[in-house]
């Protein structure tokens, strides 16, 4: 491993040592692991170091030299707690980017291989305060903090940002706060809304998702009845999940994460009919369907996804679970409901009892959920006067981040272009990436 020494000229920095690991060959690529000391808290001098990882990836259509004088992108991962992409091989979006290109995965802290947070790793400190404490450092600002001092010791000029749903939101944090380090920004279903609180975001998503609902029966209209009927089932049968656990009718509504997506949407009709089997004469689900569905309930890999989800919206006032309350003007969406709906992504305090990764979170969730005094996340002023070239791609019927508040936030900052598209869905670049890619970039060139 090599570690790099500290440039002089970054003496106002933190100090933040930098080791590159060993380069593996892979079909078409080359993958470089970095590792970086930041501070937990960037905003003071005696803050303790966290190590923060991200994984560079180039093409072997370029030279080892070549390779090394390309441009860097930085993509974002989407979240919260969602680490980098693991690739073994050049496709989709990283296909065209890998052109011209040399692409940073950043593992955004607490989650992959940077300072990765659970409930093993929280235990070290002694009180679920001292959790949220920490915790509160692990938000947008972070993230970009974390970024523009990676990007700085790199050695490289304003980079092309690339930022897909969560990481479109730290996208619009580093064009706030750190514009001098970005080139270009590039947006997938990912633009925040910059002011107001979480239960206008959730009254949105509630509509949405509603719809989808809707557009999915029209296509399977016997899964209608089985979705109900699942529910029902939950209530009167005790079912368990793989990890011992009770499935419950509210827990099983979040398969409707399925919803979401371009072509993962129809894996909920397969899903679904691997329900039922007959035991004894009688309907139970079969071990089949509970394996997927433990897949999609549990955030035993992403337990940061729970915890912080609903304060990736919070700025000055307490999300105070806020899911939950704009809950009871949807009472369509109630697991009792007279025809079960299936949800989206919304956190319910009651994650955090029925799933077993989460229940030792409990109070450090609970303490964040109240927490009042979170700081600003964008600066309405800065964006408004934005001079990076940004293009977004806003997907109409996305059930994750509302398309009319996306546009109410594309036209508060200045340079942003918006591709408004009803042929994706939020996982539009899983879908095709390679197109959605070059079309933003040509906005940013245009």
């Amino acid at each position: 491993m090599n570690r790099s020494s500290t440039d002089p000229g970054d003496a106002a920095l933190p100090t933040a040592d930098h080791v590159i690991g060993t380069t593996a060959v892979m079909r078409g690529l080359r993958a470089t692991p970095h590792f970086f000391q930041v501070p937990l808290d960037h905003s003071s001098p005696a803050s303790p170091l966290i190590e923060v990882f991200a994984r560079e990836y180039s093409s072997l259509d370029h030279s080892d030299d070549d390779a090394t004088r390309l441009p860097w992108l930085l993509f974002l991962q989407g979240g919260p707690g969602g680490r980098g992409v693991r690739s073994t091989q050049l496709t989709g979006w990283m296909k065209s980017a890998a052109k011209q290109f040399r692409i940073l995965m950043l593992d955004q802290r607490g989650t992959g291989l940077s300072a990765p947070v659970d409930a093993a790793t929280l235990a070290s400190l002694r009180s679920p305060q001292e959790q949220a404490d920490y915790l509160t450092h692990f938000r947008a600002d972070s993230i970009v903090a974390d970024a523009e001092l990676i990007r700085r010791r790199l050695g490289s000029n304003p980079w092309t940002v690339f930022g897909q749903s969560y990481g479109g939101f730290c996208t619009l944090t580093y064009l706030s706060t750190a514009p001098e380090g970005i080139d270009r920004a590039l947006i997938t279903g990912g633009l925040a809304p910059l002011s107001g609180v979480a239960d206008d975001v959730y009254r949105a998503t509630f509509a949405r998702v509603e719809e989808r609902n809707r557009q999915y029966f029209s296509w399977y209209p016997e899964d209608r009845g089985t979705v109900t009927r699942i529910a029902r089932h939950l209530d009167d049968v005790a079912e368990h999940l793989p990890s011992g656990e009770r499935l419950t009718a509210q827990r099983f509504q979040m398969v409707g994460s399925l919803l979401g997506g371009n072509t993962r949407v129809y894996a909920l009709h397969y899903l679904l009919e691997d329900a039922f089997i007959l035991v004894g004469g009688r309907p139970r689900l079969s071990a089949t369907f509970l394996e997927q569905v433990h897949g999609m309930v549990s955030r035993a890999a992403q337990p940061l996804y729970a915890v912080l989800h609903e304060s990736i919206y919070c700025q000055g006032a307490a999300s105070a679970w806020a899911a939950q309350r704009v809950l009871k003007e949807y009472p369509q969406f109630r697991a009792d409901a007279k025809e079960t709906l299936l949800t989206g992504e919304m956190i319910y305090p009651w994650y955090f009892t029925e799933d077993p990764a989460l229940r030792p979170l409990q109070p450090v969730a609970e303490i964040l959920a109240a927490k009042e005094d979170w700081g600003r996340l964008y600066d309405m002023d800065v964006l408004a006067t934005n001079t990076v070239p940004v293009a977004a791609a806003v997907y109409r019927h996305d059930i994750y981040v509302d398309r009319d508040l996306s546009l109410r936030t594309a036209a508060a900052v200045r340079n942003l272009e918006v591709w408004e598209t009803d042929e994706f869905h939020h996982d539009g670049i899983a879908d095709d990436g390679e197109s959605i890619f070059e079309r933003l970039l040509a906005m940013t060139r245009a």
